[in-house]
């Protein structure tokens, strides 16, 4: 079977290697591991080895490096005044293009941005952007680590304007930092369009965190301005990775005064306001101007007419830490333990009429461009097979909401446990090497009383715990 799956591949490359020398934008193929599963890393390390061996042979060599390019509009900037900018690698045998919006949270006043500016200036300025960038996870051009878009023109936008890629204002006298997150999209969109995404068949606007969000904001922006200029035959896509926030109150209340402490209903409110926010219109509109509300995914996300993946920790370590929800290593009380709970099944409710969603009972935050987002299932379903799954549900049908997936082949995968880390293919707590059982007993978890609450025997709740069920 290996044999003739590889044969396939060759025939595939080297087809497409001919017919690079009639047509300027052949399509991209991804890997399809369904006949392999059982041996997928064997079958990868030919595969990688075969694309070594025939690359040097084209006149095209695979790039493993994203290159940076600074955006001829001057005017459009980070929040100091200096350009903004995006990552690229090319890929010219691929009609499918990926474009990142980094995360990194927010500031929402003069004060808040002055300290972001001291403490986390990076995200601030592109004064010491380096000239190249190594994707990982879904931007990594290793097919083992990203079997079905390492091929894709890769795009990374580095986040510099500090408002969840959503203003609209520049730097000014009056004006001590820019907020231009929007309209660094949209010129990045505008310069991509003169390196080969006029002719792109798979558009998927990407985006972990205030990224994630920034995606909800900005994909239908991204599929009207594609088709003001004349391009019609691009499929807009959205993927959402740890951005579906909850605007719930927190366990206790807090101040504005740092960005962490601020409750996300007020920090938004704030922000919208001081970053000049665009948001969706139809988003807008259905909540009568109050533009705050589209901050949060399930608010926006039934407003949105292109197809949307989630991606969502349910025990999000951002979400906790501005809900006032401190995991250092300290017993929980009994309070915050029933606040955590909660907080899976309010997230749970939210996600009921996604469409696609891949939602593991972790703590964590963000995952598609770590290396291990392949190791992570719900439901024996990877992350990168669910996104293939999704995939294959849109790829006849344009823009509209996805169709039936194929056979076994699931598109709404969320856990079903109720503690954080009850999926047993959780990554390790904060990179310590810990099960479920341990993590929860270090946090004040009382394996007694919790089982007494369910009604189960406590050696049946702890094999529950180290089995994810």
């Amino acid at each position: 079977m290996r044999r003739v799956l590889l044969l396939l591949l060759v025939v595939s490359v080297e087809g497409r290697r001919v017919r690079d020398q009639h047509t300027h934008t052949p399509e991209s193929f991804p890997l399809d591991f369904t006949a392999v599963e059982g041996n997928v890393e064997g079958f990868m390390a030919q595969v990688k080895s075969l694309a070594q061996s025939l690359y040097p042979c084209s006149s095209q060599r695979l790039e493993h490096q994203m290159k940076l390019q600074i955006l001829k509009n001057s005017s459009v900037t980070c929040n100091d005044g200096t350009p903004a900018g995006y990552y690229i690698k090319e890929s010219r045998g691929s009609r499918r293009w990926l474009v990142f919006l980094e995360g990194g949270w927010y500031c929402f006043s003069k004060h808040t941005c002055d300290s972001r500016y001291e403490s986390m200036r990076r995200l601030m300025s592109s004064s010491n952007w380096p000239p190249t960038r190594t994707g990982t996870g879904i931007l990594s051009p290793q097919p083992e680590e990203n079997p079905h878009w390492w091929n894709a023109n890769t795009v990374f936008v580095p986040y510099c304007s500090s408002d969840v890629w959503s203003g609209s204002t520049p730097k000014t006298d009056q004006n001590d930092y820019a907020f231009m997150g929007s309209l660094i999209i949209q010129e990045v969109i505008k310069e991509l369009l003169t390196k080969g995404l006029d002719g792109a068949k798979v558009l998927l606007l990407a985006g972990s965190s205030a990224g994630g969000t920034g995606v909800l904001l900005n994909l239908d922006r991204v599929y009207a301005r594609l088709q003001a200029e004349g391009v019609f035959s691009v499929q807009v896509r959205g993927l959402v990775d740890s951005g579906w926030f909850l605007d719930h109150q927190q366990i206790s209340g807090g101040d504005c005064r740092h960005t962490l402490s601020c409750a996300p209903t007020d920090a938004i409110r704030r922000g919208v306001r001081y970053w000049h926010s665009v948001v969706p219109e139809r988003c807008s509109r259905a909540h009568d101007g109050q533009d705050w509300n589209c901050f949060f995914g399930y608010k926006v996300q039934p407003t949105i007419q292109s197809p949307v993946f989630v991606v969502q920790w349910l025990f999000d370590e951002a979400q906790l830490t501005v809900d006032n929800i401190h995991l250092t290593g300290q017993k929980l009380q009994e309070s915050q333990w029933r606040y955590i709970q909660n907080l899976a099944t309010t997230l749970r409710n939210t996600l009921a009429n996604v469409t696609a969603m891949f939602a593991p009972a972790c703590l964590s935050h963000e995952i598609i461009t770590r290396s291990y987002w392949t190791d992570v299932h719900v439901k024996g379903t990877s992350l990168p097979r669910a996104l293939q799954c999704w995939d294959r549900s849109l790829r006849h049908h344009g823009n509209s909401s996805a169709q039936a997936p194929p056979r076994g082949c699931p598109l709404q995968l969320i856990d079903s446990c109720p503690w954080p880390h009850c999926n047993p293919s959780c990554p390790s707590v904060r990179e310590q090497q810990m099960s479920a059982v341990q993590f929860l007993t270090q946090l004040g978890f009382d394996i007694q009383r919790m089982a007494q609450q369910q009604g189960i025997e406590p050696n049946t709740l702890l094999g529950m715990l180290n089995n994810g069920t």
